[in-house]
């Protein structure tokens, strides 16, 4: 009778076992000599630049954050500056307005006085002509009562009460 071993999954070649180890420890020594070094290094090196990288953005984060802050301060001293010239402008319009007015009135009162002047020196020459005229007026007067009358104190009593009532008038 042939008896068939039927070898299983979970059965154990003692043989295929220790040529396994063998082959298994050869590749550990042959990988540990020869592999090992240069993949730790590779690693090594690629941990050293992964570090550097992250370092580098650091820094460079820094000093976007720190330009950010050069920026947002620059930008508020704008704004402040803009704010005084804005200020300083208003302030100098306003002078100039409040200059303007002032001149327009001292140039308006000068006028006014001026007009003032003319029309009191124009309302003196105006009564001194009249009182020319109304002197002359008397003189004629007198001259025709005095031809009329020759009644002389009459006469002299009636120009200086004319006379005194031009003032009046």
């Amino acid at each position: 009778m042939n008896f068939v071993i039927a070898a299983g999954l979970l059965d154990v070649d003692p043989g295929l076992f220790v040529w396994i180890l063998i082959t298994f420890l050869l590749f550990i020594l042959a990988f540990s000599k020869f592999a090992w070094k240069p993949i730790l290094g590779a690693l090594s090196q690629r941990e050293q630049s992964i570090k550097e990288s992250i370092e580098a953005a650091e820094v460079a984060i820094k000093k976007a954050e720190q330009i950010t802050k050069d920026n947002e301060a620059a930008l508020r001293e704008a704004e402040a500056a803009a704010q005084r010239i804005r200020k300083e402008a208003a302030e100098e319009a306003e002078a100039i307005r409040a200059d303007r007015v002032e001149k327009t009135k001292e140039e308006t009162a000068k006028m006014l006085e001026q007009a003032r002047a003319t029309i009191e020196a124009e309302k003196k020459k105006a009564l001194d002509d009249l009182r020319n005229e109304v002197a002359e007026l008397a003189i004629k007067s007198a001259r025709i009562i005095l031809d009329a009358e020759i009644d002389e104190t009459k006469n002299k009593k009636l120009v200086d009460n004319f006379i005194n009532d031009i003032p009046k008038n």
